[in-house]
């Protein structure tokens, strides 16, 4: 089980009250909310394996030389070393040193790379997995690894993460008329604005769904633009054509990376916490007591 870890403590933060707070009155709802969604999956899923994949860089650089508009929007300070600080509502950020040090302290295992995103941490444990994979996450990008001959799906939380929506190949192909690989294709010709995606103007979600039923593939769309004789409308031929430098790179931006060099870790699900001491010192500062034992009684189960 892959956790992309910021869209979850970003839901725990918007669905769990804000007068969840530490003893000092630190406000700490995306820190119990996430332990809870943790102990959900855990009760409910049973995996083997457990990896909190973490945003070590939320705006490649590389992605934004090819779309300078990918995320722009998101962006709180711009710097000239690091990655850009990502706008986060203030109540939030000091939570997440919080749920670093947690999950350290359980021996979850929190894994990112410099210079990626959880995405391609996610694309690349997936890639190497060589049974079942469930990916937990609310970014729909991250649909194009389904895969059902390799047991890969997409749970998608609907709600809490109690009422998931299991993403499989069948469900992809009634949503959008695509499977995992096509899902790269529609998204990057419908855009996405949550990340500054462009899109190709004029081509909407069911525009998309439709050429890649007739054409096929991205490329096989490509190649339409250029034969005369190919079902496009004029309009759909000239937007395409107006777009060729943003299709040409997007599949490289939208495309998850399958091969980034990860750090040396334990993916086991832990029956017991790798610090406990350090487990009952947050425990205490933070106030998370009966939503640790919740999680702890059931990784022990």
């Amino acid at each position: 089980m892959l956790l992309d870890t910021a869209s979850l403590y970003f839901r725990a933060y918007f669905g769990v009250p804000d007068s969840v707070r530490a003893p000092d009155g630190t406000p700490v709802n995306a820190v119990r909310g996430l332990l809870d969604f943790i102990a959900r999956l855990v009760q409910d899923h049973r995996p083997d394996d457990l990896v909190a994949c973490w945003d070590n860089d939320w705006r490649p650089h590389w992605r934004v030389e090819l779309i300078p508009s990918y995320k722009a929007h998101r962006v709180a300070v711009e710097t000239e070393t690091g990655p850009d600080a990502e706008e986060i509502p203030d109540t939030l950020s000091p939570q997440v040193p919080v749920i670093e040090d947690v999950l350290d302290a359980l021996g979850i295992a929190r894994v990112g790379a410099d210079g990626y995103e959880a995405d391609d941490i996610i694309g690349t444990l997936t890639g190497r997995a060589t049974g079942p994979v469930d990916i937990v996450t609310g970014d729909r990008d991250l649909f194009q690894l389904v895969d059902d001959a390799r047991g890969r799906r997409v749970l998608y939380p609907l709600k809490g993460v109690g009422t998931l929506q299991v993403t499989d190949e069948a469900w992809l192909r009634e949503r959008y008329g695509v499977d995992g690989p096509g899902y790269v294709d529609l998204a990057l010709l419908r855009g996405d604005p949550s990340d500054g995606l462009p899109g190709v103007p004029g081509i909407g979600e069911k525009t998309a769904a439709k050429l890649l039923d007739t054409f096929g593939d991205l490329a096989g769309i490509m190649a339409a633009v250029d034969d005369p004789r190919a079902k496009l409308t004029p309009a759909q031929r000239k937007r395409l054509d107006e777009a060729r430098d943003y299709v040409a790179v997007a599949p490289k931006v939208v495309r998850v990376a399958s091969d980034v060099r990860l750090p040396d870790f334990d993916p086991a699900l832990p029956a017991e916490p790798r610090d406990p001491a350090t487990l009952d010192e947050l425990a205490a500062r933070w106030g998370l007591g009966g939503a640790l034992q919740r999680l702890l009684s059931t990784l022990q189960g």
